[in-house]
């Protein structure tokens, strides 16, 4: 990253995805509207519009959420210090103007003056030193509070060694916030846009610290909208805030998130007029769909398997090499997901930099293996000798693992279970969990091999590397290696940009000689859109946003 240019790298990136937009969809532009009775009304109380950006949240607390679709509710409801505007650039949010130090480790944030609760009580920048403080605070046991790691003495409070009022933000009066970092930080801003650091209400949140978020007289955030209802497993409705600064500018009256996780409900509903927009699609609908609503964007994110390397059948890195080895990527991405995926093969996907901004990091980096359809075979035999050196030789004496998944997933586990039978001999079962209690039971360790998926939460490598660090909130796999946290400690306590782009380009090379994880493809964003929504914006991160739309008629 530029030292200086957060919001240019920010830039450069969706305008890379717009090249990979239009590459897929022809500018991402559908040619004909698909229905003539969508949602989208102007009822006695405003515009109403109706979506689905995923099912049931496991949480909307901004310092507890680990989701992108948990992250959808919580940008409409709160706002950072920072924001993402509709071009992609990261702009000042709560705040209306900030100041750098010479050396880039002090930020000075004014907070607007008309920036108030959405009970209309007046902000004030305890909020923000308060919900980073709760993030770092170990009792509160985030999942994210390394995203806030190069902020002075956050590492020490996480490991237990200082109090939390020792972190490095404080409020210099009711209006200004000044956080001091232990590093220079070229992403810093982007981070202050962050849902894990958006402000939160200390009386409410401490007064009702389990259940704060289930009440819409407790939910009170900063952001445009206000949590009206929640209909648990069917709809969360938010209304426009009076009280935000910028009410003016936000469009609909009301957002009925509609809770979806199947996908075929997702394309009927969407295709019944019932919601105007809709996260994914049944993959082998996807042809019928082009220019019938359906939008592909780059995205910057990888699909993988995780595998849990305490568990006994896992825990030789040759078994896990094989059953990486014996997957036909190409296969998945053409037979299967169909939705212009790129085979992976690393686990940093395309779209991020190298040392020279014009090269990707992803170009540079050492292959874990081959993608090329040529070389399958090759791979097949390799893993098969991996399997033998493990002792395992045609798969005899193998246990039969399970491969956990949340519903629309199947397709792909039965294409990579069928290959581990046919290839190496080893027979595995798919077990699915709805979406709340298969993140948890993922989380917990409790799985042998689970599906994954990893979005960039700012624009640097990293934000896929030190996932893998000891003991890390979004290490799932339970894996740990003393060399590669030592590279990913440096990585952190460096602000050259050559130094820290080569030390990550050694730690995933340690990643890759481990394979605690199986890479499958780089992610696409697949979502429905109708004609009639505009003013609709995503980010390569994978948050939409509805704030700024109006439906045309």
């Amino acid at each position: 990253m530029k030292k200086s240019v957060t919001r240019k790298s920010l830039v450069m990136l969706l305008a890379l995805t717009m090249l990979v937009t239009t590459a897929l969809t022809g500018c991402g532009k559908k040619a004909t509207n698909n229905t003539g009775n969508q949602t989208g009304n102007d009822t006695a109380d405003g515009l109403v519009i109706d979506v689905s950006v995923g099912p049931e949240p496991e949480t909307i607390d901004p310092t507890i959420n680990t989701t992108v679709d948990g992250a959808a509710y919580i940008n409409h409801a709160f706002e950072g210090l920072m924001k993402l505007d509709p071009e992609g650039n990261i702009v000042e949010g709560t705040a209306e103007s900030y100041e750098v130090s010479e050396d880039g480790l002090v930020y000075t944030f004014k907070i607007r003056d008309n920036a108030k609760w959405s009970d209309g009580t007046p902000f004030t920048a305890d909020a923000f030193v308060y919900a980073w403080q709760r993030l770092v605070d170990p009792a509160t046991a985030s999942q994210y509070n390394y995203i806030i790691d190069m902020v002075k003495n956050a590492n020490e409070i996480m490991a237990g060694e200082m109090d939390k009022s020792e972190l490095g933000i404080k409020a210099l009066d009711e209006k200004t916030v000044e956080v001091t970092l232990a590093v220079a930080t070229p992403y810093f801003l982007e981070i202050c846009a962050f849902p894990a650091t958006f402000p939160l209400r200390e009386d409410i949140v401490s007064a009702n610290p389990d259940t704060w978020i289930q009440d819409a007289s407790t939910y009170i955030g900063n952001g445009p909208y206000i949590l009206d209802t929640w209909d648990h497993q069917s709809m969360i409705v938010m209304k426009k805030n009076p009280n935000y600064y910028g009410v003016e500018k936000v469009g609909p009256d009301t957002i009925n998130f509609h809770l979806m996780e199947d996908k075929n409900t997702i394309l009927a509903s969407f295709e019944n007029g019932e919601i105007l927009f809709g996260d994914d699609l049944p993959s082998e609908e996807i042809e019928r769909m082009t220019d019938k609503g359906l939008y592909i964007q780059g995205q910057l994110g990888t699909y993988f398997l995780c595998l849990n390397v305490e568990n006994e059948a896992l825990k030789d890195a040759n078994v896990r090499k094989a059953l990486t080895l014996a997957i036909d990527r190409n296969y998945i991405v053409n037979s299967v997901t169909k939705g212009g995926q790129q085979p992976a093969d690393t686990f940093v996907p395309t779209g991020l930099s190298d040392v020279e901004t014009t090269t990707e990091f992803h170009e540079v980096s050492n292959k874990w293996y081959s993608v090329d359809p040529a070389d399958y075979e090759a791979n097949v035999k390799e893993a098969k000798k991996l399997l033998a050196d493990a002792g395992y030789a045609d798969g005899k004496g193998f246990p039969t693992v399970e491969l956990m998944i949340n519903p629309g997933h199947e397709s792909i586990a039965e294409a990579v279970i069928y290959m581990w039978q046919q290839e190496l001999g080893i027979n595995a079962t798919i077990s699915s969990q709805d979406w709340a209690v298969f993140s948890d039971t993922r989380s917990s360790g409790d799985y042998q091999i689970a599906r994954h998926g990893w979005l960039a939460d700012y624009n640097d490598p990293i934000s896929f590397l030190d996932m893998w660090v000891t003991g890390g909130g979004n290490n799932d796999a339970k894996y740990s290696n003393t060399e590669y946290d030592k590279l990913i400690k440096q990585v952190k306590a460096s602000s050259d940009r050559k130094e820290r782009i080569d030390l990550m380009h050694q730690a995933e090379d340690v990643l890759a000689k481990d394979m605690p994880i199986i890479p499958l493809y780089f992610y696409t964003d697949l979502y429905l859109k109708s004609d009639k929504l505009e003013g609709f914006y995503t980010s390569p991160l994978g948050f939409k946003f509805f704030s700024n739309v109006s439906v045309a008629e």
